[in-house]
């Protein structure tokens, strides 16, 4: 499993997005989730990072405790998900401010992850930020 995920991350690397080459992924234990659940959910979050968010790199990642799910159920009848879970982050800001719309020079800490799942289907990214 370690070595699909070093192989994973080593391909984000070749992108011009978000730099997640030494990123933490936190291990938090869950009464909803399994840890593969989770971890799904954090290689999407990471794949969208690598892509999208030139002029960032991402410190750590962890799933925001089962508490954080139930204060987002709404987001299942919006969206017609089965599931959802949302990750919490940390992550740098070069001097370009990203994409422009973050403090140039900054950390981001507790960035969350909205991701919603459909039955039997994949994590998807609904909604990110503070």
């Amino acid at each position: 499993m370690k070595s699909l995920l070093a192989l994973i991350l080593s391909l984000f690397m070749l992108g011009s997005g978000g730099n997640v080459k030494n990123v933490v992924i936190h291990e938090v234990s869950s009464d909803i989730y399994s840890q593969e659940e989770i971890s799904a959910a954090a290689q999407t979050v990471l794949s969208e990072f690598a892509r999208s968010w030139s002029g960032c790199t991402l410190i750590e990642i962890g799933y925001a405790g089962d508490e954080a799910v139930g204060r987002h159920q709404d987001y299942l009848s919006r969206y017609n998900a089965s599931d959802v879970i949302v990750l919490l982050s940390t992550f740098n800001v070069d001097g370009s401010g990203g994409d422009g719309s973050l403090e140039p020079n900054s950390t981001c800490k507790n960035w969350s992850w909205v991701l919603l799942r459909p039955s039997g289907g994949s994590w998807q990214l609904v909604d990110q930020g503070y």
